[in-house]
């Protein structure tokens, strides 16, 4: 099915999607053409799927499986995503 023009209700998901893209990552970056959109795009999504937390899935990524608790002492490592745009932190194993 096609969706209608200028009608955001029509596939909300995909609409709240790309706001989320703009407002994290690409109104933050200067973009030099189609492959380094591409590239900056793929990067993002990876951050979204396996990083991001989202709140319909109990602050967990959408590719991660169940819950677990992570003990609150250790080391935490951080890597920097997009050119430091996105910071990742992770409690170390």
């Amino acid at each position: 099915m096609r969706t209608p023009p200028r009608a955001p209700r029509a596939n909300c998901y995909a609409e709240r999607f790309i706001r989320t893209v703009c407002q994290e990552c690409t109104d933050k970056i200067l973009l030099h053409g189609e492959r380094h959109t591409a590239a900056v795009l793929d990067e993002y999504i990876r951050h979204f799927n396996h990083h991001r937390p989202h709140q319909g899935r109990e602050q967990r990524p959408p590719n991660h499986g169940p819950a677990t608790v992570a003990p609150l002492d250790g080391p935490i490592h951080h890597r920097k995503a997009l050119g430091s745009v996105i910071n990742e932190y992770r409690r170390a194993a």
